[in-house]
Formats: structure tokens, sequence, C-alpha cells
């Protein structure tokens, strides 16, 4: 199958004519040729965006609304083929697909067709000498770059609330999945969105990636992915002077007191660590849990890690798939090995399956300390430290210890704890007693190098639109 770039409503072959492979990551084996885009696929993209940009921007909310929920119901219709197919493209579980990613894209699609239909602006009286007031007006063109752990989900999260506004758009989904962008473009159509307004350009980072952060007429920037990558990206928009959202990586810290329920702490940890195979940027990678029950903890949870059945994604008893890619196969591999040259021990995984594709085994490492790179640097896999604490004090101290700041999870049933911990986290988002709880209403971002910006709610509208002053004399 040869995937195509989609401008102006139309399926497009790459200007080069060049193509790579899609390769599945359970089988290692070549599913689809993906175009090998560059700066004149990304340029007809842009142009097609700003074609359509005057008629769409003076679309009026109720319709742009009545649009994107028509292409939230094909998308949920379609649930189980979007599943199947990013299982298939990504690795992940389809009892995952179907459960997260693909109902969290209709919900995206839902929330800012709606929420159009709700903005508010602010006037402020002069006294007697004057009327000011606030008009948000969309951007024009904006680039959104998704990456490759919840294709859909993370994508539909740019693509609604940049359309929702009124802007025209240009995505770049990431190399590593593009199947389930392609099958978004398809329903688009069938959604009757009007063409040039949704734009899909395939093809590496280096390439296609760099030339929409760089293009003239692209007003904004989206990007969710690694910090590396994030930091090329504003190196490109900046000088430009283009707005950016930067959601970034993570090293997410899971406190775990003595108080704390310890089976719902249990339970949900093993989510928190292991699903997606840890490739979501808001799983717990570092667990620090009180001493008095460190050891319990440590048993209970690796006898639970042990317990996740790996597996064909397509099985809808499969707990954890395959990984990306075989290079981030290697990159996780590699730091199981620094684990224990670090001084760590392994109680659970820390092995590749010996089958065909990219499976590693949930693995949880103890016996290291927070300046070992194991707990500084983003694994993004199935790996996990538990580390005890022996104050709320140093439980912070740990917490905080990294340069990241996306997220973090407390557990314990002292309310006041909780809030006096979640106050002195470096986190952008905490959760207590819970993970993975999302309401679309409010901000979501990073601290520190786990991004700039908030999306979310009308943090995301906000973004995708100018905010204008205008002062009438009375």
């Amino acid at each position: 199958m040869h995937l195509a770039n989609f401008i102006n409503g139309e399926f497009v072959s790459p200007r080069s004519g060049a193509y790579f492979d899609d390769i599945n990551p359970a089988t290692a084996e070549g599913i689809a040729a993906i175009p090998d885009s560059d700066e004149r696929d990304v340029d007809d993209a842009v142009r097609a965006a700003r074609a359509a940009f005057p008629s769409w921007s003076r679309t009026t909310a109720a319709e742009r609304s009545n649009l994107l929920l028509k292409l939230a119901d094909l998308i949920e219709q379609n649930l189980d083929d979007l599943a199947r197919t990013e299982s298939i493209d990504n690795g992940k579980t389809i009892s995952l697909a179907k459960r997260l990613d693909i109902p969290r894209a209709v919900a995206n699609f839902r929330f800012f067709a709606t929420a159009i239909l709700h903005q508010s602006s602010d006037a402020h009286f002069m006294d007697v000498a004057a009327l000011n007031y606030t008009l948000r007006q969309p951007l024009g063109v904006v680039g959104l770059i998704s990456p490759w752990n919840l294709p859909l989900y993370l994508l539909s999260w740019k693509i609604a609330p940049a359309i929702a506004a009124g802007n025209t758009c240009v995505a770049k989904p990431s190399e590593l999945t593009p199947l389930t962008a392609n099958r978004l473009a398809e329903l688009s159509i069938e959604a009757d969105i009007p063409p040039g307004v949704i734009n899909i350009v395939h093809g590496y980072g280096n390439k296609a990636g760099r030339a929409l952060t760089c293009h003239d007429d692209v007003a904004a920037i989206s990007f969710t992915g690694g910090t590396v990558t994030g930091a090329a990206v504003a190196a490109n928009a900046a000088p430009r002077f283009k707005k950016m959202s930067l959601e970034l990586g993570g090293k997410n810290p899971n406190l775990i007191f003595a108080d704390a329920d310890l089976d719902d702490a249990i339970a949900t940890s093993i989510r928190s660590s292991f699903w997606n195979q840890g490739e979501i940027c808001l799983c717990g990678s570092r667990i620090f849990v009180e001493r008095s029950i460190h050891d319990e903890f440590v048993s209970r949870f690796a006898a639970a890690a042990k317990s996740l059945r790996i597996g064909d994604p397509l099985d809808a008893s499969t707990d954890v798939g395959a990984l990306i890619s075989e290079g981030h196969l290697q990159k996780v591999m590699g730091y199981t090995d620094l684990a224990t040259k670090e001084g760590g021990t392994i109680v659970a995984g820390g092995h590749r399956l010996d089958r065909p594709g990219y499976f590693v085994e949930p693995t949880i490492i103890t016996g290291l300390t927070c300046e070992c790179r194991v707990l500084q640097e983003e694994i993004f896999g199935p790996v996990v430290t538990v580390t005890p604490f022996d104050s709320e004090d140093e439980a912070l101290a740990f917490a905080n210890s990294t340069r990241y700041g996306l997220s973090a999870t407390i557990w314990t049933r002292d309310i006041s704890r909780a809030h006096r911990v979640a106050a002195n986290l470096d986190a952008g988002t905490i959760w207590i007693n819970c993970w993975l709880l999302r309401d679309l209403r409010v901000p979501f971002g990073g601290m520190k190098e786990s991004g700039v910006g908030r999306e979310g709610g009308f943090e995301s509208l906000n973004f995708f639109t100018e905010a204008k002053n205008v002062c009438v004399k009375i």
C-alpha cells in the first residue's frame, strides 16, 4: 500500500516520488510505503490552507461545530477499524486503542466543537470615556506536529481546536505511525470538511517537519514530542516569531506514602508504568515509596508486572504490545544494561522476547539513587525504578530532582499532605490517588524542560487565536 499526502481535499503523491517503509512493530515487516515529502509538498499544503482560510474563518461557529461533530461521529462509527489500524501501525494493544486512543479522539472533536459555541470576551468601561473589548480571531495557517505514541489521540488534540477556532492547518504526523492520520483524512472528506482546511503531509521530521516550522506563511506551531526535537522546533520557529506550544518529555514521579490504599496504588501503578509499553508521556517511570512499605510494594508490584501478558497486539487479551521500532527497543535495552552498571537490581523483566517484532518485558529496577542516569533520562519504555524515601521532604526532593516537570502522582489518605505535596511538586499535572483522569476543560502542559505553553479547554482555543483590543470612545 502506498500512502499519499492529503492536500486541498485530495490525495497526492510526493513531489520527489520517493517513499520509505512503514514497519509493523509486532512483526518487523513492512506494511506501507510512506511519502518522503520535502519543502515542496509542505509549500503545496500551506498554499492550499491559505486559500481555504478566508472562507473557513468566516464560517459561523455553529457551522464549524456541526462539521466537527460529524467528524467525531464518523470516528466513533469506525472505532474498530481505527483501533486495528493503530494497533498494527503502533504496536499498541488493540484493547488499549479501543479503550483510550480512539474514544479520546472522539472526545477531543466533540469538546472543541461545542466549546466554540460558549466563548466569551472581556469588556472594560473607562468611566464615561470609552469602552474596551477584546476580539479573538483565528491566526491563519497553523502547523501541527504530532508524535507516534498516541497517533490519532494527539493529532486530534491539535486539529480539533485549530480548525474549531477558524484556522486551517497543515499536520505532519510521525513518520512511524502514518496510517491513522491517513484514515482521518478519508473521514474528513466524508464529514464534508472543506478542501484545504485539513492538510496532512507525511515524511521525516528533518525534512517535512523542518520545512513546516520554517515556512513564513505558517503562523503557529503546536508540537508534541521529545525535548531534543522540541528544541530544534523552537530554534526554527522563534526567529520567525511564530506562536509555539511545545509539549515535551517527562520523567514522571509516583509518590506512594505509607498510608496509601496499597491495593489501588499497585493496580494503578501497573497501568501508569506499563500501559502502551510505557510509551505515554504521562507514564510514571520513577516510583518513590515510603520505606516502611517499600519491600511489600516491590514484592507485590513485581508479581503483578510478571503476570502481564505480552504478545500479539491484535489479541484482545494481550496486556503489553510491541515497542515502536528496533532503534527504540535498543535504546530501552541500553538503559536496562546501564541500570546494572549503575548498581541497580532488576527484580522483574529486563529481557527482549525471543520472537519477531520489538517486544520487551515490563522491567522493574531497585537500588538506584536519584543521580543515576536511569532516574534522570527519559527512557519512554516499560522500565520503571522503585526507590524508598524516609520523609515528605525527601520524597519531594527526589521527585523534583530531574530537569523534567510534566506530571506526577501522589498516593496518600492524608488530604492535607496531598495538597501540600502537590503545591511543591515541579509538574504541570498532578494526580492524587488516581492517574490519567483528564478533564478537557483544564490547561495541560509541562514545567522546566517538559514544555512551553498550555493546551486544553479554552487555553487551546486561545492559543489558536490572536487577541485584538478595540477601544471605542463613548
